[in-house]
């Protein structure tokens, strides 16, 4: 496009007004913007816009009468333009990405996909899951708009918003010998083979509950997947540590689990929302945020006990 909508409307202005200097006090702008913004359009387009009256002002040509028409048409589409995009602002609609951590992802996003697009249903949601290194790393590429995660290590160009506490708790075969317990402390886990989910940051948070209580775990395998240190659990393998609780209490395979409160109240995690510093909210992600809220603060997740 060989002109500015600016140049249209001052150009207009002066048409309407007759006069460059009365023009120039309508919008308000200076006189020799209006003169430098006709000029342009009359050399751009290779046409006489005006008649210049010396001391007298401006007259339209014929072909300036045609232009200013058709430039007035253009300004209101401009207008029209402008009020479709507020409207469309404001409605909740458009794409969303969401990612989530992978331990997470299957306790919490699908009920919160099908809450949230039953109420909206003109979003299009992606949601994915991911370790935090990763999901991060969406976040600040613009892949992802929103994170649901734990307050592990968050870094200073992201803001994380608190939703409810997540204790650690440990998990044993149906037939070990503390499955008819309700809690055992890490003292008494510490002679056990010990199943680390082995995940960016998870890793660090579960070890690290050892080392404050002055143990050191026997690890007897490392998996990234929660799935699988679930499966080798229930087989008597050894014991696992993590901080939802599903409320599906066996491994894939069907065989059973039990749940052990940590007698020693370690701190718990805290489970939230992370955005990036300074990010424009779009109405589409302020109610996904406003569900969550809703659906999570203080408040147990949908797939857990």
């Amino acid at each position: 496009m060989r002109f500015t909508l600016k140049q249209i409307e001052y150009f207009v202005a002066a048409a309407e007004t007759g006069s460059i200097t009365l023009a120039a006090q309508r919008i308000p702008i200076s006189q020799p913007s209006v003169s430098t913004a006709v000029a342009g359009l009359e050399e751009q387009f290779g046409i006489q816009l005006f008649i210049r009256h010396h001391a007298q002002g401006l007259s339209l040509t014929t072909a300036g009468h045609r232009f200013l028409k058709e430039a007035r048409t253009l300004l209101r589409q401009a207008e029209e333009l402008e009020a479709a995009a507020g409207e469309i602002s404001s409605r909740v609609s458009g794409p969303l990405a969401i990612g989530c951590l992978s331990t997470l992802y299957p306790l919490m996003v699908p009920e919160l996909l099908q809450c949230f697009r039953a109420e909206h249903g003109a979003v299009t949601v992606e949601a994915v899951a991911g370790n935090q290194i990763e999901l991060f790393e969406g976040l600040r590429n613009g892949r992802l708009s929103l994170v649901l995660t734990y307050n592990l290590d968050i870094p200073a160009d992201l803001d994380f918003t608190p939703l409810a506490e997540l204790p650690p708790f440990a998990f044993v075969s149906a037939d070990h010998r503390f499955a008819d317990r309700t809690s055992v402390s890490l003292g008494e886990l510490g002679g056990e083979g010990f199943i680390l989910l082995d995940l960016p940051l998870s890793r660090e948070y579960f070890l690290g509950l050892f080392e404050k209580a002055g143990l050191t775990p026997r690890i007897i395998g490392r998996f990234a997947h929660i799935d699988v240190v679930r499966s080798l659990v229930a087989r008597g393998e050894g014991f696992g540590l993590a901080n939802a609780q599903p409320k599906n209490r066996a491994s894939l395979d069907g065989l059973p689990l039990a749940y052990l409160a940590l007698d020693d109240a370690p701190q718990p995690l805290i489970h939230g929302i992370v955005t990036l510093k300074g990010s424009r909210r779009t109405p589409a992600m302020q109610a996904f945020l406003g569900l969550c809220h809703d659906k999570l603060h203080n408040k147990k997740l949908p797939g857990t006990v």
